[in-house]
């Protein structure tokens, strides 16, 4: 069992920066995939990034060149650094692990993100 805990959101302006942070309950080193998603209301959850244990990262062209996944091993930790937020960025952010070559995904509770002048 891996439980994750989401911090770092908040009320940003339009154009500012947000980092969101994921930390997990246990070390983990290679083998998994985890990522960030959103959730707006009245939408569905979709991803924002992702990342592997070899370091591969992906996000989907709404935040691409705005967004940055990145995973610190020391610290267990998972960030998103959001940069030139936009309103429609406002969203729950969820954490998410998948422990390779399992299908089961852990997910955080969620940290909500409201970008808004």
């Amino acid at each position: 069992q891996v439980q994750l805990v989401e911090s770092g959101g908040g009320l940003v302006q339009p154009g500012g920066s947000l980092r969101l942070s994921c930390a997990t309950s246990r070390s983990i080193f290679s083998g998994y995939v985890m990522g960030w998603y959103r959730q707006a209301p009245g939408k569905q959850r979709e991803l924002v990034a992702s990342i592997t244990g070899g370091g591969t990262t992906n996000y989907p062209d709404s935040v691409k060149g705005r967004f940055t996944i990145s995973k610190e091993n020391a610290k267990s930790t998972l960030y998103l650094q959001m940069n030139s937020l936009k309103p429609e960025d406002t969203a729950v952010y969820y954490c998410s692990l998948k422990l390779l070559p399992y299908e089961y995904i852990y997910w955080g509770q969620g940290t909500q993100v409201t970008v808004s002048s």
